[in-house]
């Protein structure tokens, strides 16, 4: 490789470019360093754990595989990979920051940028299933599964390909007057672009939101029923969420675009900006949950039959004597009982479904 992607695989051009916009390069790793990095992988597990449960109660239960709530999985999803991400840049962060070569530090926060606009996608695939829904009074047709798959499809695809820009060329490798002090690898105007998209993006699902509503408040209101109506202002309320974490951070890129090198000194807290701003990722499922019983139901299922199932194996282990017959149940019955295990068998013991 010759020109700009030659140096793609140096070891030092990391350092060079640190160098350049930071005053002063303190990586060392001190015990406050440590716990706050502690402390955000631990958040990022949570997140991951939080999403993945989420997930699952949307692939299980066939009353969520409406358009709405597949559009919540993605979005859920997306936030899953974020928490991911966040843990591999938190561990590629501080002291091995500078061994890293360029191409690793773009993958290092190529695939942060690649779930963050995954998000913003996600909201805006999920204002425009809204719209369609309620302002046009129209539902998906027949071929509805095959538009969501791609909706969701090109929102990835877009997505990657925004993430993945610097590392094809848009970088400031070689134009160190370019680069960005919060993203020094980074070019300014990429980091202009990339706000100014999300920022047009938001914009627009503000604009869908406030048409929906002046549709549910006119005389054509009757259309949306009560589910309908919540689960709108389920969604307001995550992008009520999204913008209020993500705000500071897009606010402190807009500011390093504008300033001069060295010439912003609150650019060197950068990091507490993205920090909060990764609890958006974390508050989403929480917000699923606290507005829908069915969706809160089916995310605790999981959590609620694993200690019955080891205390109910325990039991039986113990107490598991020839004298006690275990008689199989339809898989009916469990169902009414709310207790169906689909990978294996339910038996009656006494008077007990385990």
């Amino acid at each position: 490789m010759g020109g700009l992607y030659s140096e793609y695989l140096s070891p030092s051009k990391v350092q060079e470019h640190y160098n350049y916009t930071k005053e002063t390069l303190d990586t060392r790793d001190s015990p406050s360093r440590q716990a706050a990095s502690a402390l955000i992988i631990l958040l990022c597990v949570a997140i991951v754990l939080e999403n993945f449960l989420v997930l699952v109660a949307v692939a299980r239960n066939s009353k969520f595989h409406s358009a709405m709530y597949l559009f919540l999985g993605n979005l859920a999803a997306s936030d899953l990979l974020a928490g991911v991400a966040f843990v591999a840049n938190t561990l590629l962060s501080g002291p091995v920051t500078l061994g890293l070569t360029p191409v690793q530090w773009f993958a290092r926060e190529g695939s942060a940028f690649i779930t963050l606009s995954a998000s913003v996608f996600s909201l805006l695939a999920i204002a425009i299933e809204r719209h369609v829904a309620i302002a046009k009074v129209k539902l998906y047709g027949s071929d509805k599964s095959c538009r969501m798959l791609l909706l969701i499809g090109a929102s990835w695809l877009i997505s990657l390909a925004l993430g993945g820009l610097p590392i094809l060329g848009w970088n400031c490798l070689g134009r160190l007057e370019a680069c960005s002090t919060v993203l020094p690898l980074y070019a300014k105007p990429y980091v202009l672009c990339v706000v100014t998209i999300f920022s047009v993006i938001l914009l627009a699902i503000v604009a869908l939101y406030v048409r929906i509503y002046c549709v549910v408040r006119s005389s054509h209101a009757d259309v949306a029923g009560p589910q309908t109506l919540a689960l709108l202002k389920t969604v307001t309320i995550v992008l009520g969420v999204f913008i209020v974490c993500w705000l500071p951070a897009f606010s402190i890129l807009l500011l390093d675009y504008a300033c001069p090198v060295r010439s912003c000194p609150i650019l060197y807290k950068a990091h507490y900006f993205f920090a909060f701003a990764t609890l958006n990722s974390l508050l989403n499922p929480v917000i699923y949950t606290w507005r829908s019983r069915e969706l809160r139901r089916e995310v605790l299922r999981p959590l609620l039959c694993w200690p019955r199932a080891v205390g109910q194996g325990r039991r039986r282990r113990e107490d598991g004597t020839p004298g006690h017959r275990l008689l199989p149940l339809r898989s009916s019955s469990s169902l009414e009982r709310g207790t169906h295990m689909p990978t294996s068998p339910t038996y009656l013991e006494g008077n007990t479904v385990v």
